[in-house]
């Protein structure tokens, strides 16, 4: 059965009525956005290739979920690496707090580096 397809006229031109099929819907947390917004200022074409695709939404989730998973890995290592215990949170909170929050600014400038601005 061919695909009929309808116009719209704007001024002398007729325009088709296009669009695009559901995409499915899913979660894309910060990192996803971020990696959607550098696309979408640097990147235009693959941008609009996998929008157009309907494969936008599977590719931003599946770089969130990377991101994630980098993320918390190097927040564990980084720990480990400068000795954050849950006795140097109960004796000293402010010093853990100061550097817990050094350990995920750096975790999160490598997951930045390495997968969404890339």
């Amino acid at each position: 059965m061919p695909t009929t397809i309808t116009y719209t006229k704007q001024g002398d031109y007729l325009l088709p009525n296009l669009k695009l099929p559901e995409q499915p819907k899913v979660e894309i947390g910060v990192f996803g956005q971020r990696h959607k917004h550098y696309l979408k200022e640097h990147h235009r074409l693959i941008y609009f290739n996998l929008l157009t695709s309907c494969k936008l939404a599977a590719y931003l989730a599946d770089i969130d979920s990377q991101a994630n998973e980098m993320y918390d890995l190097l927040i564990r290592q980084l720990s480990e690496k400068g000795n954050l215990t849950e006795q140097l949170k109960a004796d000293t909170p402010i010093e853990w707090t100061r550097k817990m929050n050094a350990i995920r600014l750096t975790a999160t400038e490598i997951v930045n580096r390495e997968l969404i601005y890339t």
